[in-house]
């Protein structure tokens, strides 16, 4: 398997086009055609040769790697994308060609691990399932035997059909502390600001601190009176209410899922 390398460059901006993820998808599922050119970028995988890459990974979605929707797809990226966990659940086609191996058809995965990096302006770290899916049928162990190859990818939509726009509640979180992983959200995939409003008089939006990867939290120094709104805003400012999803009686560890998503 390939090792993880250490990067330290700045990203260069790249164009969003639409993409399909379905939480039944296969690999071949995956395979879906960029709308847009693409920008180079150097590749490894890390794991399982058929595996999620790591066991949740650097944005905390732990055994969710592996399950529908992101169904061992996954990637971790360079610090310019991973961006200190705010670029947790962003979404990309990756394609390779320069090798006998690649099948030269983008795969789509979502960023959920920090990618240390080689000498490239961008690095993607894969899981051994998405490498393999690069190549042509019947080549993935010959593709992975590379270790190492250069790659185009593209930034696109996220679109998890069939599973819903889901909090999971920290399982440090009391009742004057909360925490909250947010996962499977569509559109940007990412965030770039979160805020909580408690029920009761004068309740106003309060605005959370990004915790560590996909994890968000609110120390409010008094008791929180549930149940919970939460605001979400994408990478790209589009803003979007959860209207109390999170139920008075929430429990550390529990799972809350939201009927709305972008």
């Amino acid at each position: 398997m390939a090792p993880k390398t250490q990067i330290m460059s700045s990203f260069v901006a790249i164009a969003v086009v639409a993409s399909l993820l379905h939480p039944c998808a296969s690999v071949e599922f995956h395979r879906k055609l960029a709308a847009s050119s693409s920008d180079p970028a150097g590749a490894t995988w890390y794991g399982e040769a058929n595996g999620a890459g790591s066991d949740g990974g650097a944005c905390g979605y732990q055994g969710a790697v592996y399950q529908p929707p992101f169904s061992s797809m996954i990637t971790a990226a360079s610090s310019a994308i991973y961006n200190s966990g705010k670029g947790c659940g962003s979404c990309y086609q990756v394609q390779c060609s320069g090798n006998a191996a690649c099948s030269g058809n983008p795969v789509t995965v979502v960023v959920t691990d920090e990618s240390p990096s080689l000498n490239d302006p961008v690095h993607f770290d894969l899981s051994g399932t998405a490498f393999g899916a690069m190549a042509k049928p019947g080549q993935a162990d010959q593709l992975r035997a590379a270790g190492a190859i250069k790659i185009q990818y593209t930034r696109v939509q996220c679109n998890w059909a069939g599973v819903q726009l889901t909090f999971v509640v920290d399982a440090g979180s009391n009742p004057s502390y909360f925490a909250v992983l947010i996962k499977y959200l569509n559109g940007d995939g990412d965030l770039s600001a979160v805020e909580l409003m408690q029920t009761g008089a004068g309740a106003a939006w309060m605005p959370m601190q990004q915790s560590w990867g996909a994890v968000w939290k609110l120390n409010a120094g008094s008791a929180l009176q549930a149940p919970f709104s939460i605001r979400l805003t994408s990478s790209s400012g589009k803003q979007l209410v959860a209207s109390n999803v999170i139920p008075t009686g929430w429990k550390p560890g529990a799972a809350y899922q939201s009927p709305v998503n972008y």
